[in-house]
């Protein structure tokens, strides 16, 4: 089934109710996104492209950028949304590789994105703004917004995900209609998802957690949304007392612990706090629940996957521990290995590898590395290490709790966004004057996590540190630019010449936080 029958069966009967309620005064109804979605879908349709063709979206937030999403999963197309801080050659690449046939842009943006979409033999690029004007709003207001869904198969392309890896160049993530739907559906029954719920919605929608766990779960189960276009503490704590759910990363929580306003009252008609995306800090999870009485519910997916485990929801189904994600979700195995490829006892730690009708497809046009992370009899190597069971902040938690204990690959979590540092360090390599560079995360007291930028001069060259930020900043996202710089002497190595980048984070752990 198309992922949109599956979410339309959910909408409220009465299509005039609420679907996003926006503080600017620009509500949406369920029936004005339907028929603004149709409209999309029809001018996707006059186009002409065949099933499948991709629709990337480097957009800002906006109910008409959910419509655009609909759209492409109505029309039989793949959505492609990218983060609007992505530059020139961030965008250059995943136009090369993922051969989009229209892409939608910002106005702002259209006089240097059109250049690469030309270069890149993209047949239609046309504009949306987060106020909702544009002229894809222009060349979809003509049509009667009837239209009939494609028919797919669940193995069908629905989006493709952009998730870089540590050899350099982004991957792109293949989710199907299936993967998408069995994750939503499973989700919808293990959080209690209810019709009455209303989202506080506050996440960006070109990432999984706010397109695909927060949009896809609301609408499944036909609840409201409160449509932020990004957080903010004073607003968060303005609309929380009109929500029944919440949706953040760990950014999110501390920013609203900073807040006296924040208190028990505030949060009297949320049901559920949700965290994601990168490591909760045990001192943020215990903080919270003395501060309001609720425990946060963590869980653990990726964007190659979608959700794979939860701490529970019901109290019939365990209990919330701190510094674990709980448990695998229904339909998804996890298991824990070995160097040696064999399963760890319980309470060792392991690479944690997948299975479910969740996880991807596979890498876009990357067959090698797609065979590469799975295993020979069908797992996926997320490449995070935990352990199944064990002692989890002191306190022992039962065997089939996953606890993440750390990376077996070099990403870093920035406030909630992934940041590979061989991109960046290839960046730095390029810049004159440098013999070579290596960027590690490091402990971050708002952010979680941030880069630490390592720096070797070359013979006789003088390097500015903040000359080397501002050249990052005009290639890269900021949130993948290093919050700090240091020049050395050499980088340290170990017998075999490798860089010693756990030497590298020991040394400036403290950057940020005290040790």
């Amino acid at each position: 089934m198309n992922l949109y029958s599956l979410l339309e069966a959910s909408f409220p009967e009465n299509r005039d109710s609420i679907c996003l309620e926006i503080p600017d005064g620009r509500d949406r109804s369920w029936g004005e996104i339907e028929s603004g979605a149709a409209r999309m879908a029809q001018w996707l349709a006059s186009l002409e492209l065949p099933l499948g063709s991709r629709v990337a979206a480097p957009i800002e937030k906006s109910p008409e950028g959910l419509m655009l999403y609909l759209a492409s999963l109505r029309a039989g197309m793949v959505f492609l949304p990218l983060n609007t801080a992505y530059r020139d050659a961030e965008l250059d690449y995943f136009f090369g590789n993922a051969k989009p046939s229209v892409v939608v842009c910002p106005s702002k943006n259209l006089d240097w994105i059109t250049p690469i979409a030309s270069a890149n033999h993209v047949a239609h690029v046309v504009t949306l703004d987060e106020d909702g004007t544009g002229s894809l709003m222009q060349a979809s207001a003509g049509f009667d917004g009837q239209f009939t869904t494609v028919a797919v198969s669940d193995d069908a392309l629905a989006s493709i995900l952009y998730t870089s890896g540590t050899t350099g160049r982004s991957k792109g993530a293949m989710l199907s209609h299936g993967n998408l739907s069995s994750n939503a559906s499973t989700l919808r029954h293990y959080w209690g998802w209810r019709s009455d719920d209303v989202l506080l919605h506050m996440l960006p929608i070109f990432h999984i957690h706010g397109l695909f766990v927060g949009v896809n779960g609301a609408m499944l189960a036909g609840a409201k949304m409160i449509w932020l276009s990004k957080f903010d503490a004073k607003a968060a704590l303005r609309c929380l007392p009109k929500a029944t759910i919440m949706m953040g990363v760990p950014t999110f929580y501390v920013r609203l612990l900073t807040e006296t306003a924040f208190t028990q009252e505030v949060c009297r008609t949320i049901r559920l706090f949700v965290s994601g995306s990168a490591p909760l800090l045990l001192e943020t999870f215990l903080e919270f629940k003395e501060r309001t009485g609720h425990t946060i519910l963590e869980r653990y997916g990726m964007s190659e996957t979608g959700m794979l485990a939860s701490n529970p929801y019901h109290q019939q189904d365990g209990t919330r521990f701190g510094g674990t994600v709980g448990k695998p979700l229904p339909g998804v195995s996890i298991r824990i290995t070995g160097e040696d490829g064999q399963p760890c006892k319980v309470g060792e730690i392991g690479l944690i590898e997948v299975k479910g009708p969740n996880i991807f497809k596979g890498y876009w046009e990357m067959p090698d590395k797609t065979k590469e992370e799975f295993t020979t009899d069908g797992w996926f190597r997320t490449g995070d290490m935990g352990r199944l069971g064990g002692e989890a902040a002191g306190v022992q938690v039962p065997d089939d709790y996953v606890s993440i204990v750390g990376r077996g690959k070099d990403l870093i979590i920035s406030g909630g966004f992934n940041v590979y540092p061989k991109e960046i360090e290839g960046f730095i390599d390029d810049i004159a004057g440098v013999e070579e560079s290596a960027v590690v995360g490091v402990p971050h007291p708002d952010f979680g996590e941030v880069g630490v930028a390592v720096v070797v001069a070359k013979a006789g060259a003088v390097l500015d540190t903040f000359a080397i930020q501002s050249f990052l900043k005009t290639k890269i996202a900021n949130f993948k630019v290093p919050k700090k710089v240091v020049v050395v002497k050499e980088l340290p190595r170990n017998t075999m010449g490798k860089v010693q980048k756990n030497l590298l984070r020991d040394e400036h752990r403290g950057s940020f936080i005290q040790k």
